[in-house]
C-alpha cells in the first residue's frame, strides 16, 4: 500500500495500517478535530462587497 505523511505529526506511516485515515492514529485524529473545534483552523472569507451607500435628501 501506500506509504502517507500524518498531517498532525508528521509521521510516515502505511494507509493500510491505520484505521484513522488521513490521519496515523485515532491520536492524531482527535488533536485534529480538537484544533477545528477551538477554531485553530478556519476556511477562508471573503466579505461580500456592499455596494456604496446612497445619501440621504433631507
Amino acid at each position: 500500500m501506500a506509504e502517507l505523511r500524518c498531517p498532525v505529526c508528521d509521521t510516515p506511516f502505511e494507509s493500510s495500517e491505520s484505521k484513522a485515515l488521513p490521519f496515523c492514529s485515532e491520536r492524531c485524529r482527535r488533536i485534529d478535530l480538537g484544533r477545528w473545534l477551538d477554531e485553530g483552523y478556519g476556511l477562508p472569507y471573503e466579505p461580500e462587497q456592499q455596494p456604496p451607500a446612497e445619501p440621504d435628501d433631507d
